[in-house]
């Protein structure tokens, strides 16, 4: 490919983006660090890919959410001339949303049918519990796993290619001693996913990897794509991984672009070695290193770059800004954690009075019970904040229960779809609802069939206005989600009134998903949209509304990943907080956790803090002093230390240490005298 005649918009990049953007046909890997610009960088590939004649629809841009595929793409359209209306036929989205568009055009490839429907994380807890159950591994004499922790085993095996008794003795060795139980546990699961016509997760991996590597049609698909281009490539797994180089068979165009320092979800079968691997994988691989970070200030990098320069496999890269040096981040060493609490929100007051909103300054921990005291404390100080972490929509009962409904007209052998709405009416329970499903499928699985099941008594009379929502359901054209959910909230909102608090809140939470069916293409398009990229958030159980114009952010360093703020505070920085007692088995969890410790600091823009408490008051027995003695930290190595202003919080509490009496006592002399 020639570059264009004229691109003027290439100049808003820097060298390293640019030769990234430019780059001809083969592989090319991007080594992006934090706050590097690769969104940008990928948003221009595109353009650049366009611009040069390759088709859109002929380019996938597989990102690890939607939004940030069309946040590209939009990106892509404003630096081209009349090119925003080719943009939307670009393939982007999440590998688990390609995964389902592929399957639903090239389902007889693989022997699925095509109106196979998608379990979230419940659902499939919640069938796996069911398969536990009818093989009485409940009954067990030792306690057997519950079925979140099967669902996290069965996850972890088939999406890192690893046995299951390895995943057992690395990450689950409580349940090793049921190895034999959870293989056939797994087998009979699998076999109700498809007696049933519904995939997880997983599966629609899985699937997709023998859709490229096995099946007759692997080529053709192979084919339709002249430019693969993938965001976040240190989070794929091995899956992942092998499915891209199967799409790769008639060509060797793919860009993948990631962060090395950056890879930490690992606890979902991610692997970094796909990322150092990729040049041998990819044998003449051109590597870009985008090392101009144009978020942090100098001394804020400086400190980042010593912490993950000592992680002994990488690429190497050393992030520079022109911001300026700014303020050295500060290291604060408290003598509880009490006194970290105050210490913090004194910085983060201190801030907020020089101009800095509250929403420009987040507090990161390891994990989400480490804000616990500190939640106190803000409260005490009236500063309202936001926690990352709360109940996600798919979560929420009533979102649950309104899409079992659509599940059930579109898959009428989704098994757990009918319990779920069939134990909604008065008077049916587990065991009449699995007598209702049983007389589906003795009439050729047909959702109409339901009107010829004889309920108890008690919900003769919800039964008769169901079955009557399903015959106008079934009538309807599958085109138009929208109007079917019309059509079940007439049915559903009294038992919503019943069912549930906050009525009012919840029966909001159907409107909106009213409107967002308005636009999709069909009713299969619209659960598949809701299963694999849903809103975050629902209104259900949240309490009371934020009125405050203004908060302060807590999260998670995992939730923070991709996020900056103008003022960051990481705290218990202890040893065995971070890093977690949980991840130091291994050098490579350690390694990881190293890289976790990176991600945290490089949110920062402008101001830094790293605070640790000396002393753990033992909470089992609040009223007494047991208390234990914490390290900081074992990645602030002596380096690093060099690179940050230490701070002891007990030397800056003035009210104890900047006493000057006029007549000290000499108590010395008087310890003496007591022997005289």
């Amino acid at each position: 490919m020639s570059d264009p005649v004229e691109t003027p918009w290439l100049e808003e990049l820097n060298p390293e983006q640019r030769e990234a953007v430019v780059h001809g046909d083969g592989p090319i890997l991007v080594v992006a660090g934090a706050g590097s610009g690769k969104t940008r960088t990928l948003a221009y590939r595109v353009a650049m890919l366009v611009t040069r004649g390759v088709e859109p629809e002929r380019i996938l841009l597989l990102t690890f959410t939607r939004r940030a595929a069309q946040e590209m793409t939009s990106r892509a359209e404003e630096v081209m001339e009349r090119g925003a209306p080719r943009m939307a036929r670009v393939w982007g989205g999440t590998f688990h949303a390609t995964a389902n568009r592929l399957l639903r055009i090239y389902a007889k490839a693989v022997n699925l049918s095509d109106d196979f429907t998608v379990m979230d994380r419940g659902d499939s807890q919640d069938l796996i519990n069911g398969v536990r159950h009818d093989m009485d591994l409940h009954t067990k004499e030792k306690r057997f796993p519950r079925k979140g922790t099967c669902i996290d085993i069965y996850s972890r095996v088939v999406n890192s290619n690893d046995s299951i008794a390895d995943v057992l003795s690395r990450h689950f060795p409580w349940c090793e001693a049921w190895e034999d139980e959870l293989k056939r546990l797994f087998q009979e699961y699998v076999v109700r996913k498809q007696q049933q016509n519904v995939l997880d997760y997983d599966d629609l991996l899985l699937y997709w990897e023998q859709l490229v590597c096995h099946s007759e049609v692997a080529e053709q698909i192979a084919g339709r794509f002249d430019h693969i281009l993938v965001d976040e490539y240190q989070d794929t797994n091995r899956v992942q991984a092998s499915i891209l180089n199967a799409m790769r068979r008639t060509n060797k165009n793919i860009m993948v672009v990631g962060d090395d320092a950056q890879s930490i979800y690992s606890f979902r079968a991610a692997t970094v070695r796909n990322m150092l691997d990729f040049p041998k994988v990819y044998p003449g691989t051109h590597i870009v290193t985008l090392d101009q970070n144009y978020r942090s200030v100098s001394s804020i990098l400086e400190t980042t770059n010593r912490i993950i320069g000592e992680a002994p496999d990488r690429f190497t890269k050393d992030l520079w800004s022109d911001r300026g040096e700014g303020q050295r981040p500060q290291l604060a060493t408290c003598p509880t954690e009490e006194r970290q609490d105050q210490y913090v929100v004194d910085r983060i007051l201190e801030h907020y009075e020089q101009g800095v909103p509250l929403h420009k300054q987040a507090v990161l921990f390891r994990a989400g019970h480490l804000s616990s005291t500190l939640e106190i404390e803000l409260g005490r100080r009236n500063i309202p904040y936001h926690k990352y972490g709360g109940l996600r929509f798919l979560e929420a009962s009533h979102v649950k229960d309104l899409l079992a409904f659509l599940r059930i007209i579109e898959n009428p052998r989704d098994n757990l779809a009918w319990f779920r709405v069939l134990q909604l009416m008065d008077g049916i329970g587990p065991a009449a609802a699995g007598r209702a499903v049983k007389h589906i499928a003795a009439h050729a699985t047909q959702p109409t069939a339901i009107a010829t099941f004889k309920p108890p008594a008690a919900a003769k009379t919800q039964m008769a206005a169901f079955v009557e929502m399903v015959g106008d359901l079934v009538k309807m054209d599958a085109k138009s989600p929208a109007p079917q959910i019309e059509r079940i909230r007439k049915f559903y909102d009294p038992l919503l009134e019943k069912l549930y608090e906050n009525p009012k809140v919840r029966s909001r939470d159907i409107e909106s998903l009213e409107q967002l069916a308005g636009s999709a293409a069909s009713r299969s398009a619209f659960l598949a949209d809701m299963q694999l990229d849903p809103p975050t958030s629902t209104s259900d159980l949240a309490g009371p509304p934020m009125i405050d114009e203004d908060w302060l952010v807590l999260s998670t360093i995992h939730s923070a990943k991709g996020c900056e703020w103008d003022a960051v505070y990481l705290i218990h920085a202890a040893d065995g907080f971070l890093p977690s007692d949980m991840s130091t088995g291994t050098p490579e969890e350690i390694d990881e956790e190293r890289r976790l410790t990176y991600v945290a600091l490089t949110r920062a823009r402008n101001f830094l803090y790293i605070t640790w408490p000396l002393r753990y008051y033992h909470k089992r027995t609040p009223f007494s002093d047991r208390h234990s003695y914490a390290q900081l930290c074992r990645f602030f190595s002596s380096s690093v230390m060099e690179t940050v202003d230490m701070v002891n919080v007990d030397r800056m509490n003035s009210e104890y240490y900047d006493i000057d009496p006029q007549e000290p006592i000499d108590v010395a002399s008087r310890l003496r005298s007591m022997w005289d």
